[in-house]
């Protein structure tokens, strides 16, 4: 039995059963041959799929069109179906999951947030909600360019922002370790928590690409006050997609648009 289905419905199928093959959504666009912007804005259900980038979905994913559009569809037939298509692409989408999920690189974290410190200290705005930020845009972005984590912290949509799960536990240690230094402030009337750091980052932790981006982030925010950049932040679509106290998932990094978008993507081809 077929029914007209949504836009919505649609990419949520395809959605689904991308990440059952493994595919990345930039494989799958470059498959396809469409931009993964354009990927991504079916997936959400923004962007009609006309019948031709159906049908080629179909044979990449390896699905029946009929199957599809029928109001009975569930992906359980092609999770069954990977159980027994061999060790390799069940080991493939183990993998894949795995990847998804961030695992926190403590002393990576420890490096990027000392070095955001180097960095921006002696500015006067740069209290705890702008180092916040920084730290967000700075592992949401390099995961959105590298499909990798940077620090693998998990952030949390909280009312004034995004914040790094456990970030006190780490900054009560680092203060004990004698690598921090916290401080109470006044910036033009209201109270200000600083961090002045107390030993230099070690950058031999760092991807050139790593340093690279957290540069970018630091040039083009550091600046911003307090609450510029959480203005900012609350409309970028990872966290404003997310529901109040929830983790936020870094493969939302992969919808963004201009101006949040990082990646240069090539004009979808006609």
């Amino acid at each position: 039995m077929q029914t007209k289905l949504s836009q919505k419905q649609i990419g949520q199928r395809i959605t689904e059963l991308r990440k059952i093959k493994g595919f990345s959504q930039e494989d799958l666009a470059k498959s396809i041959k469409i931009s993964r912007p354009s990927l991504a804005q079916i997936e959400l259900g923004n962007r009609n799929i006309d019948i031709m980038e159906l049908q080629t979905l179909s044979f990449v994913l390896e699905f029946s069109l009929d199957d599809f559009m029928s109001i009975n569809f569930s992906t359980d037939k092609f999770q069954d179906h990977l159980k027994f298509a061999g060790k390799e692409e069940v080991k493939l989408k183990k993998t894949e999951e795995r990847i998804a999920l961030p695992t926190l690189q403590i002393k990576k974290f420890k490096n990027v947030l000392l070095y955001i410190l180097e960095r921006c200290t002696g500015k006067p705005n740069f209290g705890e909600t702008v180092l916040y930020k920084l730290l967000y845009f700075s592992d949401f972005n390099y995961y959105e360019l590298y499909e990798e984590h940077l620090t693998g912290a998990k952030y949390r949509k909280l009312p004034y922002g995004p914040v790094p799960q456990k970030l006190d536990a780490i900054i009560k240690q680092m203060i004990e370790n004698g690598q921090l230094q916290r401080i109470k402030t006044n910036y033009h009337g209201y109270p200000q928590t600083r961090y002045l750091p107390l030993e230099k980052s070690d950058l031999t932790t760092f991807k050139a690409s790593e340093k690279e981006v957290i540069d970018r982030v630091i040039d083009q925010m550091s600046d911003w006050s307090a609450s510029a950049i959480s203005e900012y932040s609350h409309k970028d679509l990872p966290w404003e997609v997310t529901e109040e106290g929830k983790d936020i998932s870094y493969e939302l990094a992969f919808y963004r648009e201009l101006p949040y978008s990082v990646r240069v993507y090539e004009e979808d081809q006609e």
